[in-house]
């Protein structure tokens, strides 16, 4: 049987449309150009059911994600390696107009679904916003399921929601029963549980391409959210250290980025996903190079090993998305 060589997969993106959506994921990040002007959002990597991303380099070329983590468990997973779904999806969006409030269900309630699916636990990383951008994140102190239902009844949904114009290199985590929604003239990295699973609440009394209101979940997404944890700050990496900064530790994910100079990563048997939200960066390991631009990713397979990433100057970042861990902040 031939050894598979460990080496950085490489995955075309699929273009998500939604009546939201603009062209940054094309002008600003360098995304595949469709004949849409509603390009909302670039899935980097996904594994989950029929969205997948398919290998575009070296000898996995042509396979998708799902039969890498059949065929290929320990040279992908490492420790990680479970027999399920690969567990983290990657993806970009170009909130070209302001997204529905909505809230995504844990792990317990998305597995009594029909069908079922893994709870949404997200965390996003700003990569652009405009002055008047808005994140909503997170119900006002005080706000109950009773003060919610009333706001929702009323259109007045985001009167009870906490709000904040965010900055470029803003990170937010959003765990799973957080009310939420990307507002307006924001471009996002996101990085969050292999699901699809979101609950409706408001849309801004809209309607979709049909003309027709898009449908809501109400009674499901007051079943669900999450009364007790309140506003949900942004969280910021320091752009003068070196090295990499924790921006998210959870049982789902860690998500660091490194905003200065050179650090090291991979070599410790699980997986690590890799994507470039500014700038540019290069990845070196024994005898070979590989560069990211802005808007690539990157999946290093846990039978990589130890390599040395380098920004390519003091504007660029590097985003890296882990496997989760049980000591989370």
């Amino acid at each position: 049987m031939t050894t598979l060589p460990p080496y950085p997969l490489r995955f075309r993106p699929l273009i998500k449309q939604r009546i939201w959506g603009g062209n940054r994921l094309r002008t600003l990040l360098g995304k595949p150009a469709t004949e849409q002007n509603s390009d909302a959002e670039s899935w980097e990597v996904v594994d989950h059911g029929d969205d997948q991303s398919i290998v575009q380099n070296g000898p996995l070329a042509g396979k998708a994600l799902a039969d890498l983590v059949r065929q290929h468990a320990t040279w992908l997973l490492g420790k990680e390696a479970t027999g399920a779904a690969f567990p983290l999806l990657l993806k970009y969006l170009d909130c070209n107009r302001v997204l529905s409030v909505q809230v995504h269900p844990d792990d317990t309630y998305a597995a009594r679904m029909d069908p079922p699916d893994l709870g949404k636990t997200e965390a996003w990383y700003v990569v652009a916003a405009e002055p008047d951008s808005l994140i909503y994140a997170g119900l006002k102190r005080g706000v109950g399921r009773q003060e919610l239902a009333k706001a929702v009844a009323e259109g007045q949904t985001d009167s009870v929601l906490h709000s904040f114009h965010p900055a470029a290199g803003d990170c937010v985590f959003i765990p799973a029963g957080t009310v939420h929604a990307l507002g307006e003239g924001l471009v996002i990295a996101e990085i969050q549980q292999s699901s699809d699973t979101t609950f409706r609440l408001f849309d801004w009394n809209r309607v979709g391409d049909d003309g027709q209101p898009r449908p809501l979940h109400i009674e499901r997404s007051l079943d669900v959210s999450d009364y007790v944890a309140g506003p949900i700050a942004p969280r910021h990496a320091d752009r003068s250290k070196t090295g990499w900064q924790s921006l998210v530790r959870c049982d789902k994910f860690v998500l660091r980025s490194l905003e200065r100079g050179e650090a090291e990563i991979a070599g410790d048997d699980q997986f690590h996903l890799l994507t470039c939200p500014r700038g540019g960066a290069t990845l070196r390991w024994p005898s070979q190079t590989l560069s990211l631009r802005r808007g690539e990713s990157v999946l290093l397979p846990a039978a990589m090993p130890s390599c040395n990433v380098t920004l390519q100057d003091g504007d660029s970042t590097l985003l890296a998305a882990d496997p989760g861990v049980t000591d989370s902040v």
